[in-house]
């Protein structure tokens, strides 16, 4: 009521924006302590994610996915589908986010015409912004129970799909955007941003490489002791080979993790945007990949009225802005205010799981934070599983929740940087 009656003062004197609030004050909520209308996590669940067009998931459709994890996220859980207040799905690469795609996917997977849904598009951070948006409504006692999801088919769009790499770009005015220099920047190619990071920063290619060299060492080790069955939902569908065979296969695996990776083959590698001076590889970079993930997150006294345990809290998230020429900057400037607002400091997060768009923007924000990198993506990141754009923020709080839970660990964040300038973190706190 005290932080409600100062509000009302600052509206009715219009000095809202001037006013400056403590972290405590600006907190969803405390971590350490639990209230009834706290954010919490039931579950976190997510497909394998397969390689786009020649992976696990090549002639699978995307909604068929986003089916597997909506549903297994009830049938796991035991809640009722029609318990569920919202849903809000990211998706980055198909037509309307997938708004249609989406509403089907939810009714296929059992729940009911009453249950409604949404779709949004923050770029790569989709899936956590899904997860946000549940979240907050949660928080402003607008719903009690929602799913955060993302889904994308790299297969299917985005420039990867056949015929697809051509398509004419959206109805911009171009003459005003190439005006501005930052609206002009947007059209930076992704790679190209990568490079900017890294010439701008010092970030050499042989730190770009053990990078990644340590992203497919990680994910290999956590495939080999098993450390993704709990959160990867099989997934039974039919893939085609190249003499036109259909065979039925189930999928528990991310196609991406390389076998045999070394610093050796990395540095062989050639360049891909910058021929001259370039670092960035296709050895260093994210892969292109299909998959879906879900966040199932209510308030706490209704979790406890389902009888339903929670296994993580959304303690709190951020998203800035920064140059869209160096978009992968994003973390660093996400990062510090996410803490802050949790009264938290960088070193007292137990595990970062930090999207490796490219390496080069993933080994500066580690760098500029001061991050230790043991705490970094324990299991490997986005170079070695892969970064299905809509699905990644989603599938982040599934592998970092589970990881807690394994490591007995406590505090953990999610960022990711953004295309077209923007970065995004999350704070989540293991119960």
């Amino acid at each position: 009521m005290e932080r409600l009656a100062k509000i009302t003062g600052h509206l009715r004197t219009g000095e809202f924006k001037e006013a400056s609030l403590s972290p405590n004050e600006t907190s969803w909520s405390t971590v350490g302590a639990k209230r009834p209308d706290d954010v919490v996590i039931v579950s976190a669940l997510r497909t394998a994610i397969g390689k786009a067009r020649k992976g696990s998931f090549k002639d699978t459709l995307p909604d068929t996915l986003l089916t597997a994890v909506l549903k297994a996220t009830v049938d796991q859980t035991g809640l009722k589908p029609e318990v569920v207040d919202d849903i809000v799905v990211g998706n980055v690469q198909l037509g309307g986010s997938y708004a249609a795609g989406a509403r089907m996917a939810m009714l296929v997977a059992g729940f009911p015409a009453s249950v409604p849904v949404s779709a949004v598009n923050r770029q790569c951070s989709s899936g956590l912004q899904a997860v946000a948006n549940v979240a907050a409504s949660i928080k402003a006692g607008l719903i009690d129970v929602g799913i955060g999801a993302g889904v994308e088919s790299m297969t299917q769009g985005g420039g990867v799909a056949p015929g697809t790499g051509n398509n004419a770009p959206p109805p911009f005015n171009f003459t005003a955007i190439m005006e501005n220099d930052l609206a002009r920047q947007c059209l930076t190619p992704m790679g190209v941003t990568s490079e900017n990071v890294a010439e701008r920063y010092g970030i050499t290619r042989a730190q770009q490489d053990q990078m990644a060299f340590e992203s497919h060492t990680k994910a290999l080790a956590a495939q080999a002791h098993g450390y993704f069955k709990n959160e990867i939902v099989p997934v039974t569908t039919t893939v085609t080979d190249k003499e036109g065979n259909e065979s039925e296969i189930t999928v528990t695996k991310d196609d991406g993790p390389r076998k045999g990776t070394t610093m050796a083959r990395l540095a062989k590698l050639r360049t891909v945007f910058k021929a001259d001076g370039g670092t960035t590889t296709a050895g260093n970079a994210s892969q292109v990949s299909d998959g879906a993930a879900a966040v199932l997150l209510m308030k706490r006294a209704k979790a406890q009225e389902l009888g339903l345990n929670p296994i993580g809290c959304f303690r709190g998230y951020k998203v800035v802005g920064v140059r869209p020429d160096e978009m992968g900057i994003g973390p660093a400037a996400a990062i510090p205010p996410a803490l802050a607002q949790c009264g938290l400091k960088i070193d007292d997060v137990d595990t970062y799981e930090i999207n490796e768009a490219f390496a080069s923007q993933a080994v500066y924000c580690v760098n500029k934070l001061g991050i230790d990198m043991k705490k970094v993506n324990p299991n490997g990141g986005a170079i070695a599983l892969g970064h299905p754009l809509a699905c990644t923020g989603a599938r982040q709080v599934a592998t970092l929740l589970h990881h807690l839970h394994r490591t007995n660990g406590k505090v953990g964040v999610v960022s990711m940087c953004i295309g077209t300038g923007m970065g995004m973190a999350a704070v989540i706190e293991a119960e």
